[in-house]
């Protein structure tokens, strides 16, 4: 009797590299979907396949014979609205259009972003009036709806909060400023974030693969306990081993910081800090509730912030990143 097999998009990128680990240590044949050309690699011990993510035809031959794609690729940094709609709607549409052909379940990876904020007062829920702030929230709300629409295959939609943890290259510059004992407050103290490891994200979208209950469910991915900036930065502090001391940045600057971003892009450079960026700063938080995923799937994420910034930081460390 054959292992169940499973095929994931975007495997050489930070949730993919982590989650084809993870399926492959539970028993699954995992196929990793790599776009022609790229230059990452994908964990060892598993089989590639290489197709681009608008061409629906390379995408059916590399998932065929599989019983579940996660559809995991996606662009997360981009200049605008256009660049997200290619990638991330349009490379839906393709994948979906791929899992119908080979009848494959579909897990599809969205994102928080694509209902916008929450409070700890007043938290997401997976069915409120969808509020996304940015291009790339936009992005993967349409990727939701084409998933909705299109798909003739089961179908699970999964919405993790900010991912951090090793192999993270996003949280790297922030990491990099506190390690030299800069810690920039760019948002309200009091801003309150939902956070997940990507230990507990990936051990959610195993979950999600194993259990029939989460059919057309669409669940946030998140840490119960939502996290200030403040405490993000000061639990930073500790895991670098630097004295805290916070650093109140103007508007002024931080405008001026978003435009020079948003310059940087118009020359073919990608910025650490963009519009997109100052309007999630800007909003009163992103905090969801996680109680539909505990309740249909029995998923809790487990790593507290301080042992996922000790791990984060300690990775950064040994390969000489900070």
């Amino acid at each position: 009797m054959r292992n169940p097999s499973v095929s994931v998009t975007g495997a050489t990128g930070f949730l993919g590299w982590h989650l084809v680990t993870e399926l492959a240590a539970h028993g699954w044949d995992v196929r990793a979907i790599v776009r022609p050309g790229t230059t990452g690699t994908p964990p060892t011990d598993v089989e590639v396949r290489h197709a681009a993510l608008d061409d629906r035809r390379a995408l059916a031959a590399a998932f065929a014979d599989t019983d579940v794609v996660v559809h995991a690729a996606g662009l997360t940094r981009a200049s605008g609205d256009s660049a997200f709609r290619r990638v991330n709607v349009e490379g839906t549409r393709a994948v979906v259009a791929a899992a119908n052909e080979i009848g494959a379940r579909l897990i599809h990876v969205s994102s928080l972003a694509a209902i916008g904020p929450g409070t700890p007062d007043r938290p997401a829920h997976e069915d409120d009036r969808p509020r996304p702030l940015t291009p790339y929230g936009r992005s993967k709300l349409a990727s939701e709806a084409v998933v909705r629409s299109d798909a003739r295959v089961p179908w699970t939609i999964l919405r993790p909060a900010a991912i951090y943890g090793p192999r993270d290259r996003q949280l790297l510059p922030l990491v990099r400023l506190a390690a030299r004992g800069i810690f920039p407050l760019l948002a309200p103290a009091s801003t309150a974030f939902t956070l997940v490891c990507i230990d507990d994200a990936v051990r959610a979208i195993r979950m999600a693969i194993e259990d029939q209950r989460s059919i057309a469910e669409t669940l946030f991915i998140g840490h119960p306990d939502p996290q200030t900036a403040y405490a993000i930065l000061r639990q930073l502090a500790t895991a670098v081993e630097r004295p805290f001391r916070p650093r109140r940045i103007s508007g002024v600057l931080i405008n001026g910081l978003a435009l020079a971003g948003e310059a940087a892009w118009r020359i073919g450079r990608q910025p650490v800090f963009d519009r997109a960026r100052l309007a999630e700063l800007r909003a009163e938080g992103f905090v969801c509730s996680v109680d539909r995923a505990r309740a249909t799937i029995g998923f809790t994420a487990e790593t507290a912030l301080p042992d996922g910034f000790d791990r984060t930081v300690r990775w950064y460390r040994d390969r000489g990143l900070i």
